[in-house]
């Protein structure tokens, strides 16, 4: 037989399907089981410590897409809409010998102090930055005028809110990620009235690994992007009556991003999940035991630092142990893995 014919016949025969196995029916996915199993794990790694964080990602209603327009924020635009104070106040708190909490009820600020000057961690809202943490500094015997830094998480409006105040005011180098930058710089009203500048050596421009240290105290900041493109997360030590306790810091926690497109969040939720499993990495490294972050439903630090005024002899209420710490990032990884198992659920409806 001719070669030539032969092997055409046998294409023409493979093109037409007759000469192609059977393929055997696959099974369908299922991705409720799947979904069931990642919240599984969300709720067991939760445990008693971590349930705020659970119910807040993983029980509740996404937070919706990311915000681009660029308004005016509502209590910077009429006065009247600022939330009375007692929505917002809280105490000050000294939490370690040399960590401060000067946060408000639900948003969190805090106070690192050095060898030569105090690092600012968060400022939460424009309208309370002033007395919660200006105040909060002179109410615990700190002067606000030894503010050398202030490290922003990420660029929204409860912990940006009260960088330019502070970096006008005290000459303060902020520091934030790039991609938060770019946000400040984009969007001016809506960083109306709070947004640094990086003019004049004033801004620093993050990245991962960078160590911010001031006097005898490192903050090593790490790249978590996923809540903001450029969300921050750090490593430092805080003392317990001259004891190390390795502190890890969550910059950002809820999701923002399931309404972008083309990709519907799938790929977003990735980068968040990969952020988290960078974080716990770096937790791990330093052995950290404490967790903390910038909002108290997700660190319960109101509620901590109510306990240690009757703490006496007994263990401090913010050192949860380095396995709790990582069950802490866990949660936030195996929430993020549920939402996006339903994203793709409806991609292939």
């Amino acid at each position: 037989m001719n070669l030539h014919r032969y092997a055409l016949s046998f294409l023409t025969l493979l093109v037409a399907g007759t000469l192609l196995p059977v393929a055997s029916a696959q099974p369908a996915r299922d991705f409720d089981a799947e979904i069931e199993a990642a919240l599984r794990i969300a709720k067991q790694a939760a445990g008693t410590e971590w349930l705020g964080t659970l119910s807040r990602i993983c029980l509740l209603p996404a937070s919706g897409g990311e915000n681009t327009s660029d308004n005016l924020p509502r209590y910077v635009a009429d006065e009247s809409l600022i939330p009375p104070r007692e929505d917002w106040y809280a105490e000050p708190a000294k939490v370690f010998d040399n960590l401060y909490f000067v946060g408000g009820s639900r948003h969190s600020s805090w106070a690192l102090t050095t060898s030569e000057g105090i690092i600012i961690i968060d400022t939460i809202y424009p309208y309370n930055s002033r007395e919660l943490i200006i105040g909060g500094l002179e109410k615990l015997g700190l002067n606000p005028e030894d503010i050398r830094y202030v490290i922003i998480s990420h660029a929204h409006g409860d912990h940006i809110g009260g960088a330019q105040m502070l970096q006008e005011r005290f000459n303060a180098q902020v520091v934030m990620g790039a991609a938060d930058w770019e946000l400040v710089e984009r969007y001016p009203n809506r960083y109306a009235t709070m947004s640094p500048t990086r003019q004049n050596g004033l801004g620093i421009t993050a990245y991962d690994g960078m160590e911010i240290t001031l006097g005898d105290t490192t903050v090593t900041l790490w790249d978590t992007p996923g809540h903001t493109p450029g969300t921050l997360s750090y490593t430092f030590t805080a003392y317990d009556n001259g004891r190390p306790v390795n502190v890890a810091y969550s910059g950002g926690t809820a999701f923002n991003f399931v309404n972008n497109t083309p990709d519907p969040g799938i790929g977003n939720f990735q980068i968040y999940i990969d952020s988290q499993r960078h974080i716990a990495e770096q937790a791990a490294a330093v052995n950290a035991s404490a967790l903390l972050s910038n909002h108290s439903e997700f660190d319960n630090a109101v509620n901590r630092n109510r306990m240690l005024a009757g703490r006496g002899d007994g263990p401090h209420p913010y050192e949860v142990g380095p396995e709790s710490v990582q069950r802490y990032f866990q949660v936030m990884q195996s929430c993020a893995r549920a939402a996006q198992l339903r994203l793709e659920e409806q991609l292939v409806q």
